[in-house]
């Protein structure tokens, strides 16, 4: 491989309408390509708008294409017919709560992890067809996150398993409870000794009264519990401190100085959302506030908790360990060793510093992937900064069976080896496929008699079961469930189970009563047997209404040291005893390697989390926040790890550890650590349906009970093979423009307007368009606040699921074919070793001078009395100019019918307020005018005006955190015309004197002094 020479960046811009000489700011760009400005990068931008029809009509792609049917899958590249025959009937009798073309709102949780997330589902006429957080909830805030969003689609997935199976035969529900009963006879006279069940994580308070029920007529059967992705380290080590298991919960409100130990906080552990709302609120630099917290990170691959870092250190998952000893050293907490990493030693100095002088309002977390001694050691540290009460506080383990699911699963295993497990039943979950590598859960599965599977999928599990039975849908569901404080919300459906699955509740009511009941009956039940009102009616309807059922957070858990901890020593003179060095958790493969050795690191997938979502076409297709990468997994790797090892981005190389190998291709990723490898877990199914089967690699094959989270001693070598991958990275470029501005928070209070430059508001004589009046009562604009943006991407598939985007496929994206309205760029400056990193969301800017407008020669793209650049489809002849003259790149062209018309299920889904596009037309961001006109039309009916907020766009409900703001620019009272009044305000390329209506809020970090170079 060639030495990679990255050009420097342009500090000055040349362009007459910037003006000789004036400065951009600071260096920023897109990608590891962008930077090296080589002739292959050059060429791709030159050939963004190809007009050579071989390039559209690739016979390869289109073959590839047509097997992705179903799931959101666009079927059919011929023009055939665009409006298909319908038939449609009426109600007999209409529902009483429903009015045609009025939505209706529902209040539920989605399962992740097995924790609740709180959401509102909105309704069309029994047709769930969009999800927003609910305000109320704890762990949503009125947020969501991208797999919230997604749930509609997978509840309308037509791969989903339709039908109870018997050895691959479609059977009945009758049938399989009358075989399950047959079963259960037998097992009467033993107890149960034979009979085991394996969940994934359970925190349903009626799910596990049902289990109790079950263990009491079956004393010896066995409860099992495995989830992939789940809380095994972060639980065993509170009981490694504490000597009890206990959940920590974390106050990022009070926290002025936060530590990450390899901890995404804000995207993969239970209250990610809430976390992320309280940190970035204490990032709000608006109404003359002039302080922020500050973060650092630690960890091997970039994640967007590491992006919004001020200060992130690139570092091996196994030496994180040895840096959080040295900090405990520093800080005189347990278990506190010197030495450990020398190459952090300034980092380290100055981080234990400023915890130090922030005792009490600092915070220090440990990521779930690492090892149990970490967390203890995060726990350690918090005790010493006097943090625990304040900061962090410790509940009871939400999960209603806390134990060590690996070593349960492990003695699933043994057993059903060893032949002691005559019948299993398998209720959710996939562990044929994610249970740990060194497992031999397949190989024991065919050794049990009679075994059952439980799941929305016929999957890789179910294929080696005598019976599948297909599983509701949570948006189909009664059940209950707690999120991560424990608040508890009633599940409950919003439509019939399209293929009458059954819920968990339901199976086992089959196990353990002589009359099986219906979920809701169950829930329900056992609801009002535990409530102590005698409304008992009220109190259901009103948590089904808010839903939470109110006071049931759980307490305050104290806890302290144990003296028998690994971490404490020899008391040392009345402080926190040390152990020089306390060992860590026994595994061949897991520790502190030499310092040039080789790990592998395990994360989920932030598009389809452990596998479960794999078939889902919108989470497939949505660009990771990190790397852009869609509709693959694949080995990531710093660019001088990979110079070293000789390595080319799309290289496949064979990876092998611990006796397995998998092959991937190479992502070279700016801020990994060094002598790091990163896979993400997910993909590589073979019976996750027709979108998710085939896609990418399975890390699973690698990944060992003895290295869950990260290993070392991994061999990779060329295999001489390329595989090509499809990321929007290099989708454009900022030719040496300054789209993106920050400054550190000295520079802004020395200069809080150093955002502003002139060039961006030319004057009205500087411009041929043809302006609009400024004297408008109404003009609607948008403000995104990129301190707020985290990149987490709930914005994309929002605004997905409210606008009928379709989806085109990975070679249409690899083409910059993608039909997403909104998307999220990364801007990386500094050393591509470890850079600082910007989120942009970038929706239609609708101009107010808009370049689109009057190169249409139809009049398909024009401009209303509000403000709005809006698109007329049915006008619209498909030749692109407005594409072609948008500044931004943010519209949209169907090269092929990409909307599936064919697919009876997908219907339901759609939101009726909007037009679904055809082949041929142009489409982009219409700032959610479905949801401005429902607004104005319910202000005309109570006569009055539109309320500040009362219009919430897809995008800005989406978010967790609050970083986009819409509303009326010309009511001066509304928060958007406040933020557009503060002085981190710009418009991107304003110099173009197109008068932007969307602007940004430029990104301040908080930095050390003692870290600053």
């Amino acid at each position: 491989m060639s030495e990679i020479k990255y050009k420097p960046l342009p500090v000055l811009a040349s362009s007459p309408l910037v003006g000789e000489g004036v400065e951009t700011g600071k260096e920023y760009w897109r990608s590891l390509d962008e930077l090296a400005d080589t002739p292959e990068f050059r060429k791709y931008l030159e050939t963004e708008f190809p007009s050579k029809h071989e390039l559209w009509m690739d016979p390869i792609s289109r073959r590839d294409f047509m097997k992705l049917m179903g799931a959101g899958m666009a079927m059919m590249f011929f023009s055939g017919c665009r409006k298909p025959l319908e038939q449609i009937f009426p109600f007999n009798e209409n529902p009483e709560t429903q009015i045609p073309g009025k939505p209706l709102f529902y209040a539920t949780a989605i399962p992740l992890g097995g924790y609740a997330q709180g959401v509102l589902v909105e309704n069309h006429e029994g047709r769930p067809t969009k999800i927003e957080g609910n305000p109320k909830h704890p762990d949503s805030l009125g947020g969501t996150d991208v797999f919230m969003q997604a749930a509609i689609l997978g509840l309308y997935d037509p791969d989903r398993s339709q039908a109870v199976m018997n050895t691959g035969i479609i059977s009945s529900w009758d049938e399989f409870l009358r075989d399950l009963h047959r079963v259960l006879d037998a097992q009467a006279a033993a107890q149960g000794a034979g009979l085991r069940i394996l969940t994934q994580t359970v925190t349903s308070p009626t799910l596990a009264a049902q289990m109790q029920a079950f263990q009491k007529r079956f004393p010896k059967a066995r409860w099992h519990q495995y989830e992939p992705l789940g809380r095994h380290a972060a639980l065993a080590g509170a009981r490694m401190a504490f000597g009890q298991y206990a959940e920590p919960q974390y106050d990022f409100e009070k926290a002025q100085v936060i530590l990450s130990l390899d901890s995404d906080f804000m995207a993969d552990i239970p209250g990610k959302l809430r976390y992320a709302r309280h940190f970035t609120a204490g990032r709000n630099l608006v109404e003359g506030r002039t302080t922020m917290n500050r973060l650092y990170v630690a960890e091997p691959s970039p994640t967007i908790t590491g992006s919004s870092a001020d200060h992130r250190l690139p570092v091996r998952a196994c030496d994180i360990e040895g840096l959080a000893r040295a900090l405990a050293q520093e800080l005189g907490a347990p278990g506190g060793a010197s030495g450990s990493l020398p190459s952090a030693d300034r980092w380290i100095q100055a981080v234990a510093k400023d915890l130090r002088s922030h005792k009490g309002r600092s915070l220090v977390i440990a990521g779930d992937s690492q090892p149990a001694i970490v967390h203890a050691l995060a726990h350690g540290l918090n005790q010493a900064l006097g943090n625990s009460g304040n900061t962090v506080s410790y509940i009871k383990p939400v999960m209603v069976q806390p134990e060590d699911q690996l070593a349960s699963l492990k003695e699933l295993v043994d057993d059903m080896q060893n032949k002691k497990v005559d019948a299993l039943l398998v209720l959710g979950g996939n562990p044929l496929y994610d249970a740990p590598a060194d497992i031999p859960f397949a190989a024991a599965l065919e050794k049990v008699g009679w075994r059952a599977h439980v799941g929305l999928y016929a999957d890789e599990t179910s294929n080696l079961c005598h019976w599948h039975v297909p599983q509701a849908h949570s948006l189909e569901s009664w059940g209950d469930l707690r999120a991560s404080d424990g608040t508890i919300s009633i599940v409950q459906p919003l439509i019939e189970p399209i293929y009458e699955g059954k819920t968990l509740q339901e199976v086992i009511s089959a196990l353990v009563e002589d009359a099986p009941r219906t979920a809701h009956d169950i829930v329900k039940g056992y609801w009002k047997e535990k409530s102590g009102t005698l409304d008992f009616e009220n109190a259901w309807r009103t948590s089904l209404h808010n839903g939470i059922v109110e006071g049931t957070a759980l307490s305050e858990l104290p806890v302290s040291f144990k003296a028998s901890s690994p971490l404490v020593g020899e008391d040392r003179g009345g402080g926190f005893a040390v152990k020089t060095n306390p060992p860590s958790q026994p595994s061949p493969t897991r520790g502190e390697g030499a310092k040039d050795a080789l790990e592998i690191v395990f994360k989920p997938d932030p598009s389809v989390w452990d596998g479960s979502f794999a078939n889902n076409g919108w989470l497939q297709e949505l660009p990771k926040p990190m790397t852009k990468l869609t509709w693959d997994n694949a080995a990531l790797m710093s660019p001088d790890t990979a110079k070293r090892l000789g390595f080319d981005t799309e290289d496949v190389v064979l990876i092998e550890f611990d006796g397995r190998s998998v092959q991937a291709p190479v992502w070279m990723t700016p801020g990994h650590a060094d002598n790091s490898v990163t896979l993400s877990l997910g993909y590589g199914r073979t019976h996750a349906g027709k979108v998710g089967n085939g896609k990418g690699f399975n890390a699973y094959a690698l990944r060992t009970s003895g290295a869950m989270g990260f290993g070392t001693g991994i061999r990779i070598s060329k295999t001489g093979q390329r595989y090509k991958l499809s990321s929007t990275d290099t989708h454009q470029g900022m030719e040496g423009r300054d789209i993106v501005r920050g400054a550190t928070l000295a520079e802004y209070r020395s200069d809080p307007k150093f955002a502003y430059q002139e060039k961006d508001y030319p004057k009205s004589d500087d411009t041929l368009y043809n302006s609009p009046a400024q004297d408008m009562e109404v003009g609607w604009g948008m403000t995104i606040d990129m301190n707020a943006c985290i990149g987490c991407n709930a914005c994309v598939i929002g605004c997905q699921a409210e606008n009928n985007i379709s989806i085109v496929g990975k070679e249409e994206v690899a083409r910059g074919r993608e039909m997403h309205w909104i998307r999220v760029d990364n801007y990386f400056s500094g050393d591509p070793a470890h850079p600082d990193v910007t989120h942009q969301p970038v929706p239609c800017m609708h101009c107010e001078d808009a370049p689109c407008e009057p190169v249409c020669p139809v009049g398909a793209t024009v401009h209303n009395d509000e403000g709005l650049n809006e698109m007329v489809y049915n006008r619209c002849v498909g030749t692109r100019y407005c594409s072609n003259n948008c500044p931004y790149k943010v519209r949209r062209f169907n090269f092929f019918q990409y909307a599936d018309n064919e697919t009876e299920l997908l219907k339901f889904m759609r939101n009726p307020d909007v037009t679904v596009r055809e082949r041929g037309v142009m489409e982009k961001c219409t700032y959610c005018v479905q949801r401005i006109n429902a607004a104005k039309i319910t202000a005309e009916k109570e006569d009055r005006p539109v309320g500040d907020g009362e219009i919430v766009t897809a995008c800005q409900g989406a978010c967790p955190t609050r970083a986009i703001t819409f509303g009326n620019i010309r009511d001066k009272k509304s928060q958007v015309a406040r933020l557009k009044a503060e002085p981190r305000n710009y418009a991107m390329l304003g110099e173009l004197g197109v008068r932007p209506r969307t602007t940004y809020l430029a990104k301040v970090r908080n930095p050390n002094p003692d870290l600053e170079v």
